[in-house]
């Protein structure tokens, strides 16, 4: 009879504690949290302090600096040097670049332009998000950015295409480049192929004798 009026008690006791904390949540939730940098040491406790629950998409928790997200290319400032499709490790960085026959331009840093980018495709469904692409990358052109929600009900829309060259500047792109390798092979002297010489040891009696193999000799201790 002792345990059945103790249980009573324990589960009354543990009824007014949830109540209790619950109406703290009630009362609290009447203000909305102020301060939802993450950076600040008072983050989490004042996430205690209000409504914990954002109405998302009309408000969202800012970002970390380093936080590693969609990426981004500024192609002007790409030299389409193909170093992050070369280190991503799950190969989301489809790359056609198509060399210029004469100076393009300047980056923003002032880094010389010599190839175009007929294709600079970025699959975000494949991307880990490790963020090497952005660390080789020598004119810091290749970035992530704090857009975290890009999610799309069509895998292809994941692919995201950076290059700006028409089909029809590609093609003629390319027939300059051609035509330049085709002068440039026309233009080259023809070079006589050297005599063929004879590797014979026996019929050469001028070649060098080989060089002794030296052995060392061990004497005995006495």
């Amino acid at each position: 009879m002792s345990s059945y009026f103790t249980n009573i008690k324990q589960a009354f006791s543990t009824s007014v504690t949830g109540l209790k904390l619950t109406m703290k949540h009630v009362f609290s939730a009447r203000k909305s949290s102020s301060n939802f940098d993450i950076s600040s040491p008072e983050y989490f406790k004042d996430a205690e302090n209000g409504i914990v629950t954002l109405q998302y998409p009309h408000f969202k928790l800012p970002v970390p600096q380093a936080g590693r997200y969609k990426l981004h290319n500024e192609i002007d400032d790409c030299i389409v040097c193909d170093k992050c499709a070369k280190v991503c490790p799950v190969n989301c960085i489809d790359i056609e670049p198509i060399k210029s026959t004469e100076d393009i331009g300047y980056t923003s840093d002032g880094s010389l332009k010599r190839i175009y980018a007929a294709k600079f495709d970025i699959d975000m469904a494949k991307c880990c998000f490790c963020g090497l692409c952005t660390t080789v990358c020598p004119t810091e052109c290749l970035v992530m950015t704090p857009e975290y929600d890009f999610v799309e009900t069509d895998v292809s829309k994941m692919n995201i295409p950076f290059g700006e060259m028409s089909e029809a500047e590609i093609l003629e792109k390319k027939r300059l480049l051609e035509e330049k390798q085709q002068a440039a092979s026309v233009a080259k002297p023809n070079v006589p192929p050297a005599p063929e010489t004879n590797t014979d040891s026996s019929s050469n009696t001028d070649a060098p004798k080989p060089k002794a193999v030296f052995k060392p000799v061990f004497k005995k201790p006495s």
